[in-house]
């Protein structure tokens, strides 16, 4: 749907003019011919923008600019008059108008104000929303890996990243999902616009739902003025939704529909929004097991999984850790030195964790060594005390040896080395936690 614009005005062959110039270029227009209907009309309506002419009979147009600015502090207002001075545009700045303009004027200068006010406003309401995110950390590292696995997801990011497919990343927490997705946006035509981004993890159905698409005024209790969500400060750009599959399946209907009309309401409101957005997921979740088992919704699934990524744990990828570690400590610890040893048992551990794991055991140990050398007591102790997963006692016998006992062994361990967290011991083995807690149940372990 295009921006709506709001025109208030006593005089009705004036609304008559603005409204046949404005609608012309696709606005979407709304008539107000006092002040109090102006206030109940962008109550309801919730329009992008406000031409206000400032004398009108009963409750003029600063009074009116005063009570809309009161709940609506973002909503663009243009101010038009017919006594054009230097003290009334003073006093309709001051009441926060946007740009002030004196009748007559051209129909032409008032169609480039209205696009600048427009153009402004979405871009205040990014940088609202990116000055918020900046206390988040963001110290990922960078994309560092020399692995063929890694060459393998760099290839793919540069082939896909000049279409507008949709992608999604498969991966464990902390492999750097993020990063590819950001990489994918940087490399695309939309690098000049918003990147957004949005964890789906642990939100209430209710929470990510006003995320995701905004809300109106008195949506829900606490709700006391208009949001944009994401989907709407991403327009033109990238959305980047991690942990996707933690979203519900009332979400999913919702987020389908984006998906195929590109259009949405906001909660609470009436009005269709028309966006243009490439959509980024991530998950660390198996989604076509989700699918099988009805937790995921089939024709979400396959709207999503245009592009598959699949970035491999650090564990597999251990050509990449001497690299990392480099990185890591240039970063944390420029003035100090690793040991040979400490370097080997960080290369042989199996970084349950990933890449975001090694990242704050290098911070960590700059922080807490007393020397100029790291040495392996400034590891954490489940590093500095690790072993590398074994097969135990077992060996293969000339008359070979039943497989299953050798799952038995390593899962044993797993879960012993991981204190029971499954997930955790899943990551371990390489596996899925649902295939791990199918091959639990098989065994019978833990029962």
């Amino acid at each position: 749907m295009p921006d709506t614009i709001l025109l208030v005005d006593d005089e009705e062959n004036m609304r008559f003019v603005v409204a046949r110039a404005l609608s012309s270029d696709g606005y979407g227009i709304r008539e107000a011919s006092s002040g109090k209907e102006a206030l109940i009309q962008v109550e309801a309506e919730s329009p992008d923008l406000v031409i206000l002419d400032q004398r009108m009979q009963g409750m003029d147009g600063i009074q009116t600019l005063t009570e809309i600015k009161q709940d609506n502090p973002d909503l663009p207002v243009i101010m038009l008059t017919a006594h054009g001075n230097v003290e009334n545009a003073v006093q309709a700045m001051k009441a926060g108008a946007v740009e002030y303009l004196t009748k007559p004027f051209d129909i032409e200068e008032l169609k480039l104000v209205v696009r600048k006010a427009l153009r402004v406003s979405r871009l205040v309401r990014q940088v609202d929303y990116l000055r918020s995110e900046l206390d988040r950390d963001y110290d990922t590292g960078g994309i560092i890996g020399n692995s063929p696995q890694m060459h393998d997801v760099l290839d793919t990011v540069s082939r896909v990243a000049p279409s507008d497919a949709t992608v999604i990343i498969y991966g464990e927490s902390g492999t750097g999902k993020e990063l590819i997705a950001k990489a994918i946006h940087e490399n695309s035509s939309r690098r000049d616009r918003a990147f957004i981004q949005l964890s789906c993890a642990a939100l209430p159905e209710t929470l990510l739902e006003s995320e995701l698409f905004g809300y109106e005024k008195g949506a829900f209790t606490g709700a006391t003025g208009a949001k944009p969500g994401r989907f709407e400060l991403a327009d033109g750009g990238s959305l980047f939704l991690d942990e996707i599959g933690d979203i519900t399946l009332a979400v999913q209907v919702k987020l389908l529909r984006v998906l195929e009309q590109k259009t949405f309401e906001r909660l609470g409101g009436s009005k269709t929004v028309d966006v243009d957005v490439r959509l980024i997921g991530a998950t660390n979740r198996d989604l076509p097991t989700m699918v099988r088992d009805g937790e995921f919704r089939e024709d979400l699934f396959y709207r999503l999984n245009v592009i598959p990524i699949n970035m491999p744990p650090l564990r597999n990828r251990k050509d990449d850790i001497r690299l990392l570690v480099n990185h890591f400590m240039k970063r944390y610890a420029p003035d100090k030195e690793l040991s040979d040893k400490a370097l080997r048992l960080l290369a042989e551990y199996s970084w349950p964790g990933n890449v975001r794991e090694l990242q704050n055991t290098i911070e960590r140990a700059s922080i807490l060594c007393r020397n100029r050398e790291i040495r392996v007591d400034d590891l954490p102790e489940e590093i500095s005390h690790s072993r590398p997963l074994s097969c135990g006692s077992f060996k293969l016998p000339p008359d070979g040896i039943a497989l299953e006992q050798v799952e038995q062994e390593l899962i044993s361990q797993a879960l012993e080395r991981t204190g029971g967290n499954k997930t955790r011991a899943a990551e371990l083995l390489g596996i899925s936690r649902h295939t791990l807690l199918y091959r639990l149940d098989k065994f019978g372990i833990g029962n």
